[in-house]
Order: structure tokens, then sequence, then C-alpha cells
């Protein structure tokens, strides 16, 4: 049993909590049984599983190495008030846009919540990749994690340079929809592509002025009440079931 905050094991975890050694050790925390069931079936790299004392260990666990800790380094470790008593150290992916049909581009959105829920909404709609462009909160934030629960581990997610993404999406003959009220038309209006990026962008600003500029169509959701606008979130999720591929 671990028992101290100073034991460099718990030192290592605890460095996770930050970009920028996620960014260098490749790897990221996750947090409770559903999302260590999720990253479980979904088959990512899980390099070990850290339980609190008194929390139960589940019996496909035994296949990696578990650590049990006291309550003290528990609340070290985690990011929730009410923590389960679980945490898994999982291995990062590399994503691909290799056979995209459905995509959700994010530009610069930055609030954690608003980026989980709509990996979380894509997921649910049927598409099958989305990519954050620089500026977008980072997709292994403890909130964002939480957010999409669990719906990280079934898509191709990466982050990329947008202008650059957008090229290379073009290239494969997939048209890119942006959102903005610029040259815009009704998106119940147009003729759904066969394969369909759709870029929504920062909660103040939008999606960027260049980035918009290099899309096949700007598309607009109408207003009937009088709000000004939609949250991010709940506009990317109006788009995504509008086009989703029914199966």
């Amino acid at each position: 049993m671990l028992t101290s905050v100073k034991n460099e094991k718990v030192k290592s975890w605890r460095k996770l909590k930050k970009k920028k050694e996620r960014d260098s050790e490749g790897k990221f925390l996750i947090e409770g049984y559903h999302l260590i069931e999720e990253a479980m079936k979904s088959e990512w790299n899980i390099e070990e599983i850290i339980y609190q004392t008194g929390s139960d260990v589940e019996g496909g666990w035994k296949h990696f190495p578990l650590h049990e800790v006291t309550d003290n380094v528990m609340m070290a470790i985690t990011e929730t008030k009410n923590p389960q008593g679980v945490l898994a150290v999982i291995h990062k992916k590399e994503g691909s846009n290799a056979n995209i049909s459905r995509a959700l581009l994010i530009d610069r959105v930055q609030d954690p919540g608003n980026v989980g829920t709509m990996i979380r909404t894509a997921d649910a709609a049927g598409f099958d990749t989305v990519i954050l462009g620089e500026g977008t909160a980072d997709l292994y934030n403890d909130k964002v994690i939480r957010a999409t629960q669990g719906s990280l581990f079934h898509m191709e997610i990466y982050q990329a340079n947008l202008n650059d993404t957008m090229n290379e999406l073009k290239q494969h003959g997939i048209t890119v929809w942006s959102t903005g009220l610029s040259n815009a038309d009704y998106y119940h209006d147009l003729a759904i592509p066969d394969k369909l990026a759709i870029i929504v962008g920062n909660e103040g600003e939008g999606v960027a002025a260049e980035i918009m500029a290099q899309a096949d169509q700007n598309v607009k959701i109408p207003i009937y009440g009088k709000a000004e606008s939609l949250n991010v979130s709940i506009a990317a999720a109006v788009l995504m079931y509008a086009t989703a591929k029914k199966v």
C-alpha cells in the first residue's frame, strides 16, 4: 500500500494533472469505474490501476498492475470532490483522418465541459472523428474526459492545425461546412454530402475568419425566439444530428 504523497510513484501520477507532463509522457489519468470499463472494452493501453483502500477491485483488473493507496494519497491524485476511489493510467493514441465519413472540427473552444459534451454527442450521432484545433481545451484535461462519459475511447480524436487539416480533408473528398453568419445558408436548405466535416468555433468569436474562408459552405441555424445565439455544444448537436448517417 502506498501511504505517502511524497512517494515517487505518487509524484509521477500527480504530474499527469498537467498538460505538459501528459504530452511528454504520452499518458493521462482517468477516474471512475465507468471510464476504466470503457477503456478496457475499447482496448486502450492501460498501464496501471490505482484504487483507494476499501474500494471494490473488479475481476478484470487483475490483468493490470494494481496499486492500493490510502485516502490521503487518493485525494492528492484525484481532481473530483467526491472520488469513486479508482483511477487508471492510460497511454495516448494517435488519431487518423484516413476513413472519415463524418467529422467534427472544433476551433478554439476553451470550456472543457463544452468540448467533452461535443465529443459525447458526436459519438451518439454516429460521427467517426473529432479534430481539436489549436487553442481548444486539451482532450486529456480531467473535465473534458469526464464530460465525454467514455466516448473519447470510441472514436478517432486528435489535435491538429485546422488550416492544414482542411486541405487534407478536401483532398479526401470530404465537404467542409463551417458555422457562421457571413454568407451562410440555413443548414436545412442544403443537400447533405456523403462525406462531411462540420466546424464549430470559439464560444465568443465563433470560427476564425481564415478557417471559415476555406470552408466549402457556411451554415447557420435559425433562431425563432429572441436569443442571440446557441451554446456551441448545442449548435454542434443540432448540426450533427441533422447530418447524421442513418443506419
